[in-house]
């Protein structure tokens, strides 16, 4: 470029400047000029105080992720497709106690320690007591989710019958009327159900114990028969009880059976002593004769059990459990005689049955006697 035309230049822009002064005011034009409001913007233009050559490439999109969507880490962890089931007490000691122990008919929940298993009427009330070695998180809350046992089942959502669903929706008209599980007495209890796996939980939140209290109850209700056709249909369920974070994240687990019936006293006691029987059976395998004994002894008495010795014989040996040698020696007694009667020949049971056949057609009536041989009545 010129002297001539950078001269040219400057006189222009200084009679605009004249001009633009005199027009208006200087403060106003500052105003419309374009300002930065990115600290961003400033480092990418003048890193190390020089113009970057590559400026003008940079893409805004690569800026950090809490830059471009802040509060990823507040959202709660995405939930498993199959929950887990094991027990975690986790550091706070994470612990679940049930009050109610009874077996009698009018009982409307009660607890089976040996089976780890709840048993209740539909929409009865079960109090469950939280317990906990040290205070959780501030925002701390307990969740209840319904899981089926068994494997072929697992994947399914457990949901309430549509019968029970009518009647709820018609009578009470709530929202998370195909909720199994309520948590009653508290009316900051949530119905959540997962977006992905459509699972669904209720939580509340928990509350330090009362004074003089060892934790704190959770009323729980199961608004379902376990024999419900369209809902659970006989298959058994689990509950998960868990302590969590305001975000999701778990503290502690705990995990029980439930079964939902009219009678949960009767259910409780036959179940036990079916598992009693399974044990004892597990436990003594195939017993050892005791000496001087052909017959096996159990602690408990039990139906006769048919075992087959010999495959290859027609005949099959059966095993009684007898309690009781005096008993035993009685049984013994009379299978000797039966077995000897095994070994005498046809002819000879034939006399022995036509023998006593004769004795009792002889027998006298009551009151008299028969005649020996060569005795002489009165009347003679």
């Amino acid at each position: 470029m010129s002297e001539l035309e950078i001269s040219m230049s400057q006189d222009t822009f200084e009679r605009f400047w004249n001009n633009a002064g005199s027009n208006m005011d200087l403060n106003h034009l500052l105003a419309e000029l374009p300002r930065a409001d990115s600290d961003a913007w400033l480092t990418a233009a003048l890193p190390n105080g020089t113009f970057n050559e590559n400026f003008d490439d940079l893409e805004f999109s690569e800026a950090p992720a809490a830059l471009m969507s802040p509060g990823l880490d507040s959202l709660p962890p995405p939930a498993a497709v199959v929950p887990s089931t094991s027990d975690y007490p986790g550091e706070y000691g994470f612990q679940l106690r049930f009050n109610q122990s009874s077996t009698t008919k009018s009982v409307t929940s009660t607890y089976s320690t040996s089976l780890n298993k709840l048993y209740c009427q539909l929409a009865k009330t079960c109090p469950v007591d939280v317990l906990l070695e040290k205070g959780p998180p501030q925002g701390a809350v307990l969740r209840a989710t319904p899981i089926y046992k068994k494997p072929e089942h697992v994947s399914e959502v457990v949901l309430r019958c549509p019968h029970h669903q009518n009647i709820a929706e018609n009578n009470e008209g709530v929202a998370h009327r195909s909720h199994l599980i309520r948590m009653e007495g508290s009316q900051r209890a949530q119905y959540l159900e997962d977006p992905n796996t459509k699972r669904q939980s209720v939580t509340v939140p928990y509350e330090t114990p009362q004074l003089g209290s060892e934790g704190t109850t959770v009323l729980l209700n199961f608004m379902c028969n376990s024999s419900c056709m369209g809902g659970m249909n006989r298959r058994p369920i689990l509950t998960i009880m868990t302590l969590e974070t305001h975000d999701g994240q778990v503290l502690g687990r705990r995990c029980f059976e439930v079964r939902v019936c009219a009678c949960p006293g009767r259910d409780r006691k036959t179940e036990e002593e079916n598992s009693n029987k399974k044990n004892l059976k597990t436990a003594s395998g195939i017993k050892r004769k005791s000496p001087g004994m052909e017959s096996q002894v159990a602690p408990n008495a039990e139906s006769s059990k048919k075992i087959k010795i010999d495959s290859s014989s027609e005949e099959e040996i059966f095993i009684l459990q007898i309690r009781g040698r005096d008993r035993f020696n009685m049984l013994k007694t009379i299978n000797d005689s039966l077995e000897l009667m095994d070994l005498m020949p046809a002819a000879d049971k034939d006399k022995y049955r036509q023998k006593r056949t004769f004795r009792n057609f002889i027998k006298p009536s009551p009151g008299k006697r028969l005649l020996q041989k060569d005795e002489k009545t009165d009347t003679d």
